[in-house]
């Protein structure tokens, strides 16, 4: 509970904590969120499995749990860790999976404003290539943000179709609802943008996305500074905890606070573990919190969401 307590202090606030370490044969620093890792501990001994992806170097054991093992540096294009021995090894949660990944070294663990973290510069090179989705400085050094989501994703494909069950009731509520809707996404994911609009799109829905929570707030504000009300536009905001310039809680807290898009319905997507969820939703007053990504639950959270605006209307 006082784990808890110490990282729900820092929602609304617009803050986080990054675990930095480095890569073989480069001084570059990385960063990932420590929201999203378990331990940090010393590679132990791997056992190679036969047709597996060419980054996952084998399992390990991990207190009990058999956790595959993906080489980091491998991942994005560097060079494979070569001392496995002396590297490290941080075991992650993502998307309701754990994973581990083999790095050179770990240094340190400091604590950022959201709005420190940058999206990369437009046509910026960059040592991790594509997979980069975020940047900031520390001490004057450059610190990659890559986008552990597309590794995830890349190694180990998840399902992301829709329900033949589900696809069926959404269907019937819509044949039921002539009102076209209209969705605004904001997730700094490439990969998680494109799951959620390709979902959206199959049960006919139209989005807009944005990268991070300042551009969506920015919208919604322009749009209600013109006189429109975004809950009537919107049927709701799809949005990412962590994002550079502004995260999620942060997102939400502003549009709770300012009366105008107030009444819009938010619901947080994220990767991050279910621990701190129910006490995160009640401190920025989020409408739900559902884990990336399941399509039947984010297309039933957009289903119960038309069904409550219609028993309002109704009403």
């Amino acid at each position: 509970m006082a784990t808890v307590d110490l990282r729900t202090q820092m929602v609304g606030q617009n803050r986080m904590e990054l675990l930095m370490f480095r890569l073989t044969g480069i001084q570059q620093l990385f960063g990932i969120n420590v929201f999203k890792v378990r331990e940090v501990t010393q590679c132990p001994h791997l056992t190679v499995i036969p047709n597996s992806h060419p980054v996952v170097r084998g399992i390990a054991d991990f207190r009990g749990t058999a956790i595959p093992v993906i080489d980091f540096g491998m991942a994005v294009g560097c060079q494979p860790i070569q001392d496995l021995a002396n590297s490290f090894v941080i075991i992650s949660e993502y998307n309701r999976s754990v994973q581990a990944m083999i790095v050179h070294s770990v240094e340190r663990i400091v604590n950022l404003t959201w709005n420190a973290i940058n999206p990369p510069p437009p046509g910026a090179r960059s040592v991790s290539g594509s997979y980069l989705t975020a940047v900031t400085q520390v001490d004057g050094r450059l610190v990659e943000i890559i986008d552990v989501e597309r590794i995830i994703e890349e190694v180990s494909p998840r399902n992301q179709e829709i329900s033949k069950e589900m696809l069926k009731v959404f269907k019937d509520q819509e044949n039921a609802n002539e009102k076209k809707h209209l969705v605004l996404i904001a997730d700094d994911s490439m990969v998680a943008r494109n799951q959620v609009q390709r979902a959206l799109e199959t049960i006919g829905l139209d989005s807009i996305a944005v990268n991070d929570g300042k551009q969506a707030l920015d919208l919604l504000k322009s749009m209600a500074d013109a006189g429109k009300d975004v809950s009537e536009e919107f049927l709701l905001l799809i949005s990412d905890v962590e994002m550079p310039v502004m995260d999620g809680y942060t997102l939400t807290t502003e549009i709770r606070f300012d009366p105008r898009l107030k009444n819009l319905h938010v619901v947080l997507h994220t990767s991050l573990s279910g621990v701190f969820n129910e006490a995160l939703i009640q401190k920025v007053g989020a409408n739900n919190f559902i884990a990336k990504f399941q399509p039947d639950i984010l297309i039933k959270e957009v289903y119960d969401t038309i069904v409550a605006k219609q028993k309002k209307l109704n009403n």
